[in-house]
Formats: C-alpha cells, structure tokens, sequence
C-alpha cells in the first residue's frame, strides 16, 4: 500500500493565504522570481496563477509546490512556551556570537527593535548594544544579550527571532504572530 503526502501548499491556493499560515515559505517562492509577495499587488493570484504570470511552466509549478512544502516541513521548530515575551532559535544565537566576534564587538548584546517605515507601516531593526536602557527588557540566551524597548516587546511578544539565509540574502528575521499584514520580505509589517 502506498502512502500519500499530504501538501499543506498546493497550487490552487491563493498567495495571501500562503503567506499567512506558512511564512517559511514565503523565501522560497520568492526566489523563484517572484518579488511581490508581500506588497499586495498579486496576493489574490493563486500560487499557479502567480508563477505562470512570471513565466513558469505547468512542471516548473510542480517542483516549486515541492520546494514550498519542503520549506514548511523544514523550517525550525520552536517551542513557545505561553506568554514567553521573545523566542530566540539557537542559529540566531549562534550568529549573533560569530557576528560580534568577526566584528570585535564581543562586549555587545543584539538591539531588537521596532520603528516606523517600510512599504507595511512598520519595519524591524537590528543593532549592537552595549548597555541596557531604561524601559528594555534584557533577554539572555547562551550567554547571548538581546536587548528589547518596552513599545518594541508589546508590539513583538511571543514573536521568534531567526537568522535565515537565502538566495535574497542573510539575516536576522523575526516572526511576528502580531502582525497583522507582512511584506514578503519579512521586514516590514503592521
């Protein structure tokens, strides 16, 4: 007897939806050259609709489905535990750790923040950090400082904090169960 896999991402569903309840994957699709994701223009295109538009083939369709549904299944686990105020994956600690020493910045923590800006309303920023300031609340995880503003934290609790690479470039990049709307690059949101 043959056993099925069930796709959580098929080619019928729409692109917003996609983005929403598997963000993992908005990196791969992405990379396949398309870049609107995030900004609204083609988000009620279903992801077959969306790739054909960019010159794909019904094969092309196929294996991108594949690679979307490989990126859900091997994204990160991350146990939240309730009312945890910032999750931090142990590849984003790592990171900061071969940043910072790369960087002669050893004596530093990481600044998560959250400003005004980007095409979603508001953007995240990273940054070294020295000391704490008044109002932040201070993570440490593997001996690893990550300094969080108070306005910051209550627009980002219970997010996690990553470090992923891709063909878009490396990075830290939060995932914000907040957010009510994301830009597909994952660095804008409101």
């Amino acid at each position: 007897m043959t056993q099925t896999t069930i796709q959580k991402i098929t080619k019928d569903m729409l692109i917003i939806d996609m983005i929403e309840k598997y963000p993992q994957a908005v990196d791969t699709l992405m990379s396949t050259g398309v870049q609107c994701v995030g900004c609204g223009a083609a988000t009620q295109e279903t992801i077959e609709q969306g790739l054909m538009a960019h010159g794909m083939t019904s094969s092309d369709v196929e294996e991108i489905v594949v690679d979307l549904n490989k990126a859900v299944k091997e994204a990160p686990k991350v146990e939240k535990k309730s009312g945890e105020a910032l999750i931090v994956t142990e590849k984003a600690v790592d990171k900061l750790k071969q940043i910072k020493k790369e960087q002669k910045k050893e004596d530093c923590g990481l600044r998560v923040l959250v400003m005004p800006g980007g095409c979603s309303g508001f953007q995240y920023g990273f940054d070294f950090e020295d000391k704490k300031q008044d109002g932040d609340t201070v993570l440490e995880v593997k001996g690893q400082k990550f300094f969080v503003d108070k306005q910051s934290l209550e627009m980002l609790h219970g997010s996690t904090v990553d470090y992923v690479e891709s063909l878009e470039g490396a990075g830290f990049k939060i995932e914000n169960p907040n957010a009510k709307k994301g830009c597909g690059c994952g660095k804008s949101f409101r």
